[in-house]
């Protein structure tokens, strides 16, 4: 396998909403460099990219593929991604090693939702973008609107390279604009002729050529300065200045395609060759730390795995961008993440499912190994000696949670080792234990993405599950002081058991006066796992109750505020006085007063005047203008209290406290409302005091359980 140096070698990722035409420009792109003999089809399960059999089933991709195409003695490293947002953990890591991102628009459909979502991503990596309008030959394709709505959605920085002669069924015309040629593909498409520009579209042409000429040397003082003197540039002074603008996002390059015609390919791929930017020119990666590292051959080696593929017969693969130096078959690492040494065993390029061997690979290029034993997405490696740290992956945050379970109980040990295997696969699948509800969460990025999950545990593991809504993580306090008193008293025969336990609970608060009317000999302060405080005050005076058995009486109230009286939630923020009580020289022990503490809580909790509390999370809704009516509506049924509104181009943010409980599915509702195009995020915030009717509704559903069980 040819070995390309740093100075050739772009990596492009294929970005663009649902059914754009990625894998079928991946494939065309393959087939047109000569690397397949034959273009697979979407339609036929057989093309490089879409290799999976969930894939293979949707009709779609599922996956980020990696593969790779020569042009003109430049490799092209592509990687396809899938175009749904419940699959963002696919596209996200692309994007972190891709050096150009390749936006392709639907020329029918012109930015739809999933364009939208992926280009906030596009903008938070601050990447350089080429726009593909794509599909230029379908019956109601229409290149101007669609070039004019990308404007409108991302600025005046599209700039037109290419338009058709004609959209529709008889496209297959094309003027460049760099070049100010025709080329005009015969009817199966391949390689062009290339033709004068007619004189009907002479005038469109060069002001056009002129819009780009501006563009290119807008973005370069001596090259403004040149423009200004000759009042043109020749084609290479363009390809620097536009090189220039899309490293600065001030430019992004329009080019019209065919892809399932093959037409317009070779020349977009020669575009990339010539003008877009390599891993070499691209700024310097940042460190943890807050250094750099710069992309260059002769530097330290350093490897970022960006991507871990389970495969059933190969078990791991982990797939890298070399980011500085060049690594070697055989290469001893170590993994700055874990401290752990990894050897490459193997080093391959990958095509879809194909591996391809070779023997080194280069500062900027994508590779994979297998079988490294303690590296994960996101992980550095670099050579012994060195401390190289880069900035890790950032994910999104669950939109949906729910609790999984095995469909047959005795595979739950099975199904949680399924769930972390693919888990290290795709971080975006988020698991956590809710200790007091003792459930088992899954969080994903949406009903369609629970939905994948539960197909790959069922076919590729063998485990059924179940998903359903998690219980709310209540908790339990009391708003005003108490006082109980319990004797437990038991007589078996011999010894028996006695313990006198008299106490008054208090809700606490952060710098609260000591306890008024008694006698303070300790005070505790528990912090709680479930959080909040427990404050235990010892008041014991005359030796009524030996201090040996107070642990027992505090265990005795922790054991309550576990599951507390009113919904068995945990309770917490109260402060507990113990100032009285009896024992008894023979049957007094610490069983006694374990229970003798336990039920005097359990009474006094009662009569304070007892409050449930809820999760408030803090949530943002970002959603375009014009549906903010319908957003503010459902929110405002959902107990949402509104704490302010911004603008974001062409969108509201919306920022709201909601309860936890009312944001079930809210994911889904959001996109239903909104086309697709609402997004939100959610932090926990605080713990609020539940409305008394829905408080006595869940004291009441809890009473009745108990009964039941």
């Amino acid at each position: 396998m040819k070995v390309f140096d740093d100075k050739h070698i772009k990596n492009v990722v294929l970005l663009g909403s649902h059914g754009c035409g990625k894998t079928t420009l991946a494939e065309t792109m393959l087939f047109e460099a000569g690397l397949i003999p034959r273009r697979g089809r979407v339609e036929d399960n057989n093309t490089v990219s879409d290799h999976h059999a969930l894939e293979h089933e949707r009709g779609s991709s599922v996956y980020s593929t990696v593969l790779h195409t020569e042009w003109r003695n430049y490799k092209i490293n592509i990687i396809d991604t899938p175009g749904l947002d419940d699959l963002i953990g696919e596209t996200i890591p692309a994007l972190r090693v891709a050096d150009t991102c390749l936006l392709l628009l639907n020329a029918h459909h012109g930015v739809e939702v999933g364009t939208d979502l992926v280009w906030d991503h596009i903008a938070q990596y601050d990447r350089p973008v080429i726009i593909g309008v794509n599909q230029v030959d379908h019956p109601n394709a229409d290149f101007d609107a669609t070039v004019d709505q990308a404007k409108e959605h991302f600025g005046n920085a599209v700039t037109v390279m290419q338009y058709p002669v004609e959209s529709g069924e008889g496209f297959h015309r094309i003027i460049d604009l760099l070049k100010m040629t025709m080329y005009v593909f015969k009817d199966e498409g391949g390689k062009p002729e290339k033709q004068p520009i007619p004189a009907n579209e002479k005038e469109k042409a060069d002001a056009l050529h002129k819009e780009l000429v501006e563009k290119a040397a807008e973005n370069d003082e001596a090259l403004m300065e040149h423009y200004f003197d000759k009042g043109e540039l020749d084609e290479d002074e363009m390809r620097q200045g536009l090189k220039q603008g899309m490293m600065k996002r001030t430019c992004f390059p329009v080019f019209c395609l065919s892809a399932l015609r093959n037409m317009g390919t070779g020349r977009l791929m020669g575009f990339i060759d010539n003008v877009a930017p390599g891993a070499i020119e691209m700024p310097a990666e940042e460190l943890v730390d807050g250094g750099t590292l710069p992309c260059r051959a002769d530097g330290p080696a350093v490897l970022f795995a960006f991507k871990t593929v389970i495969e059933p017969r190969s078990g791991h693969i982990t797939l890298f961008k070399v980011m500085s130096g060049e690594v070697k078959e055989g290469a001893d690492l170590v993994n700055d993440n874990t401290g752990s040494a990894e050897r490459l065993n193997q080093l391959f390029i990958l095509d879809g499912k194909e591996r391809r061997p070779v023997e080194r690979l280069v500062a900027g290029d994508i590779g994979g190994t297998i079988k490294l034993k303690d590296t994960s997405s996101a992980h550095t490696l670099h050579e012994p000696g060195k401390a190289i740290k880069l900035r890790p992956i950032a994910f999104p945050e669950p939109r949906l949670r729910q609790v999984i379970k095995a469909a047959d109980q005795k595979l739950e040990e099975k199904l949680h080792a399924a769930l972390l295997e693919i888990q290290k696969e795709d971080p975006t699948i988020v698991l956590t234990y809710q200790r007091e509800t003792g459930q088992q969460i899954v969080g994903g990025q949406g009903d369609l993405h629970l939905n994948l999950l539960k197909w790959k545990l069922n076919h590729h593991y063998k485990v059924d599950a179940t998903f359903h809504a998690p219980r709310i993580p209540y908790r339990e306090t009391i708003r005003r002081s108490a006082e109980a008193s319990y004797r437990h008293k038991k007589q078996t025969g011999g010894s028996g058991q006695f313990g006198e336990v008299h106490l008054r609970i208090e809700p606490w608060y952060e710098g609260m006066p000591a306890p008024q009317g008694v006698s303070v000999r300790d005070i505790q302060e528990h912090d709680l796992p479930t959080g909040g405080k427990l404050v235990f005050c010892n008041c014991i005076v005359g030796g009524v109750i030996d201090n040996k058995f107070m642990p027992s009486i505090l265990k005795g109230v922790m054991e309550k505020m576990e599951r507390g009286p009113l919904t068995g939630s945990p309770a917490r923020d109260i402060r507990v006085v113990v100032y009285d009580g009896k024992m008894h020289p023979v049957d007094s022990n610490d069983i006694s007063f374990r229970i003798a503490g336990l039920q005097a809580f359990r009474e006094a909790f009662g009569n304070a005047d007892p409050q449930l509390m809820e999760p408030i999370q803090e949530v943002e809704v970002r959603v375009p203008a014009d549906l903010m009516g319908d957003v503010m509506t459902d929110l405002q049924g959902r107990r949402s209290i509104v704490m302010g509104m911004d603008t974001q181009g062409r969108y509201q943010i919306i920022k709201v406290h909601t309860p936890l409980a009312e944001l079930d599915r809210y994911s889904t509702t959001l996109r239903s409302l909104t086309q697709g195009r609402g997004t939100y995020t959610e932090r926990f915030l605080a713990y609020q005091p539940v409305p008394a009717e829905l408080q006595h509704k869940l004291v009441s559903s809890h009473k009745e359980d108990e009964v039941v069980v």
